[in-house]
């Protein structure tokens, strides 16, 4: 699992970014809402790779939050759906209503030591990082292959969302360090509760 930086610790890779995002809701294994703020919607715009580290987003406001909000809920929905064979014809047309826009600009350019690095073309704007993540729900929602892997969690306060790309596609938890863990304790404790 990838451990994310600052407010994100205990972020882990759902496997697609449209994923990441309904992790940050108060659905999560600690209910806590992480896009709470603009500081914190910038921090996850980083940590989720939608813009590199070091890009300026000073543009980011509260109704950058509430939008951001709008499509987690909406890629939550659409993939309940998805799990339960049920629909959700509105949260889909926010989604490709969304996703038709144009996403952030990309270049590379030299980074120190001359590597090639990842740089956006101009400053990002809201609807344009809307659009790179509602594409990644439309990607994976028509992929398949890909929407075969969608699971939800089996932890028992936990609701977030993942692709299992195991090897027998046998995996039960978000993390196994985190939820895995608190089921393999539970286990344990009914077990010694049951010896006379």
């Amino acid at each position: 699992m990838a451990a994310g930086t600052g407010a994100y610790d205990r972020r882990f890779d759902p496997g697609r970014v449209c994923l990441d995002l309904v992790a940050t809701g108060a659905g999560a294994s600690d209910g806590s809402e992480r896009l709470d703020c603009p500081a914190r919607l910038a921090e996850w715009l980083v940590a989720s790779r939608l813009v590199p580290r070091g890009t300026p987003l000073v543009a980011v406001d509260e109704t950058w939050v509430a939008r951001f909000r709008q499509l987690r809920a909406g890629v939550d929905r659409l993939m309940a759906a998805q799990l339960t064979g049920g629909s959700a014809d509105k949260a889909l047309e926010l989604v490709n209503a969304l996703a038709a826009g144009a996403p952030p600009g990309l270049r590379a350019v030299r980074g120190q030591g001359g590597a090639l690095v990842r740089e956006l073309s101009a400053a990002p704007g809201c609807g344009e990082l809307l659009a790179a993540v509602a594409r990644d729900a439309v990607d994976l929602l028509t992929d398949p292959v890909a929407r075969a892997g969608l699971r939800r969690c089996e932890g028992d306060a936990c609701r977030r969302l993942y692709l299992d790309t195991s090897r027998g596609r046998r995996r039960r938890w978000c993390s196994s360090e985190v939820c895995g863990n608190r089921e393999r304790v539970a286990r344990h404790r009914r077990r010694v509760k049951a010896v006379p």
